[in-house]
């Protein structure tokens, strides 16, 4: 009801019942009765993207940064949050925001709002969202994220498209084959039979292959999918990451780019909560969700232990040189010692990252011999099984 007496019926977005009265009575009038409009399940024509979405990395380093900007110009937390909620277009993200709005109006912290979205804020994030609410520079610690989440992004993006070549060189070779298998091998075969040749063990290896993808098409596929999925489900489990992660870091030429991989993220995560303000205990404890690899993770733990029994943590990088070079546990320790360490790990991170770039971008060169000799040997060995019956042919006559 209004000032004057006059009766009005309105819809307002509020976090509550008594965000309404309050906002109410700001206007100068008074509430007679409330009720909440209930929605149904699928009224809103955005739900499913909402709810199936997937919110990309570029969308949440454009959320950071500009929300940054937006409380360093001295801008609302709230307010901010729902300038961004407008302008963003991917329909998950813009319910994740105006959830997060919502608790923040309800009384919860920022970081808290953000922990109940694990999918979309990882630990690293909520954890120097916090140390920066705690310490009031909560601009800062947005700014450090969004560009921890930045380079993080573009050294996945380097290895992946360093990956792309081999791989696609590989496919390629292996759906040859199988072309190969299936419609010329069939033909030299009954060849072979109609001169009633003598075949050497390879051949009849080849033939035998041959013979089961052509009766068998539709098996061999569906034994292919299930060796994909098997090798999928195997790998995810404890057992199978374990032995993916050895193998990985065993793998000629790979194995030195994932070293310096880990070591670059090792460092800057490590650096970015420390710069704002995590402890160092918490740091490695986050820096350890954050490292994919189960062994990288064995030495933060050791780390941390270190730490809790009053040992410069340096120890265990020291310790552990064919994970970690040795000039990360070496800077570490000297970052230790002159109380510079998220400078040093800083330092660590550049020089670890500008590596890993050089490298991915010259990997295809490197890869190439190693392909080359890879699709001789499986070329060759095709041309000996099948040319050595008609060799053998040939000298008999």
């Amino acid at each position: 009801m209004k000032s004057n007496g006059e009766k009005y019926e309105n819809t307002i977005e509020a976090a509550d019942r008594f965000s309404v009265y309050n906002n109410i009575r700001k206007e100068g009038g008074t509430v007679i009765l409330v009720e909440e409009e209930k929605k149904k399940f699928f009224s809103d024509i955005n739900f499913i993207p909402a709810l199936f979405g997937e919110v990309k990395t570029d969308d949440k380093i454009m959320f950071t940064r500009n929300l940054s900007v937006m409380i360093k110009a001295g801008l609302p937390l709230s307010r901010g949050l729902k300038t961004l909620e407008k302008q963003s277009k991917n329909k998950k993200f813009k319910n994740v925001i105006r959830q997060i709005n919502l608790n923040i109006q309800k009384g919860s912290s920022f970081n808290k709002a953000l922990s109940k979205f694990p999918r979309v804020f990882s630990p690293l994030f909520v954890s120097m969202v916090k140390a920066g609410e705690e310490g009031g520079g909560l601009s800062e610690a947005l700014m450090i994220v969004a560009r921890q989440i930045e380079l993080a992004n573009n050294l996945k993006k380097k290895i992946k498209g360093a990956l792309i070549y081999p791989s696609i060189i590989i496919i390629a070779m292996f759906i040859i084959g199988v072309v190969m298998l299936i419609y010329v091998v069939p033909t030299l075969t009954q060849t072979f039979e109609e001169l009633g040749v003598e075949l050497p063990m390879s051949t009849q290896f080849v033939i035998s292959l041959s013979n089961f993808l052509t009766n068998n098409t539709f098996t061999a596929i569906i034994l292919l999918i299930i060796a994909v999925i098997a090798g999928f489900v195997g790998f995810r489990s404890k057992k199978g990451k374990r032995i993916f992660d050895y193998l990985i870091l065993h793998i000629p030429i790979i194995s030195g780019l994932v070293k310096e991989t880990n070591s670059a993220r090792t460092a800057r995560t490590l650096s970015s909560l420390l710069a704002s303000g995590v402890e160092v205990v918490n740091s490695l404890s986050i820096t350890g969700e954050v490292i994919q690899n189960s062994y990288y993770k064995e030495i933060l733990k050791k780390s941390e232990k270190y730490i809790q029994e009053g040992l410069p943590f340096s120890e265990a990088f020291i310790k552990n040189e064919k994970f970690y070079p040795i000039l990360v546990g070496e800077m570490i320790s000297v970052g230790e010692e002159t109380g510079r360490l998220s400078d040093m790990l800083l330092q660590i991170a550049e020089f670890y990252e500008e590596e890993v770039f050089r490298k991915t971008k010259d990997m295809s060169t490197i890869i190439e011999p190693f392909l080359m000799i890879i699709i001789g040997t499986v070329v060759g060995f095709f041309a000996v099984s099948m040319i050595s019956p008609i060799y053998s042919i040939s000298s008999g006559i």
